[in-house]
């Protein structure tokens, strides 16, 4: 019987969560989507979830803070696909707009430039403001605002290119 198991009791998932969570970070919506796929009822799910919350095995806040810093130190994302990823995840808008408010400006910016600076090479265009056009949609699909992009190219990347 491949792909089916039994049923899980709430039990077995609550120590089966438990286990997961001292490994790792997990935010809510995570687990309740483990447990809906575990076949668990709504109510079962809940009291699981509040337990985890109470006894701190799960703390929104703290993934949060984990995602983001990971999101933005190894995958180079900007805030917006962050933003993105954490309301797909359910995580409540306004502990995601704590967290992203909290961003070292310096750091995002430092993950920024190098991204711009990298791409502008590779970019094929007829013109610069072509390439540049190409490089703000590339810096947009990886989550950052249109203000810091443009600012990066005008005070650094096409200036500093030029003369390499």
């Amino acid at each position: 019987m491949l792909g089916k198991s039994s049923p899980v009791t709430e039990e077995e998932a609550l120590k089966k969560l438990a286990a997961l969570c001292a490994r790792t970070e997990y935010c809510t919506g995570d687990l309740d989507e483990k447990m809906r796929r575990w076949g668990l009822d709504e109510e079962a799910r809940m009291r699981n979830i509040d337990y985890l919350v109470n006894h701190q095995y799960v703390d929104n806040m703290r993934y949060c803070q984990a995602f983001v810093n990971d999101k933005i130190k190894y995958n180079k994302w900007g805030r917006r696909k962050i933003e993105q990823a954490l309301w797909a995840k359910h995580i409540s808008e306004d502990i995601a707009k704590t967290v992203l408010d909290h961003i070292d400006s310096s750091i995002y910016m430092d993950i920024l430039k190098p991204l711009l600076k990298a791409k502008w090479p590779t970019i094929h265009a007829k013109n610069d403001y072509e390439r540049s056009m190409k490089l703000i949609q590339f810096a947009m699909g990886r989550g950052f605002e249109t203000e810091l992009i443009r600012r990066c190219i005008e005070q650094n990347m096409i200036a500093g290119t030029d003369e390499s």
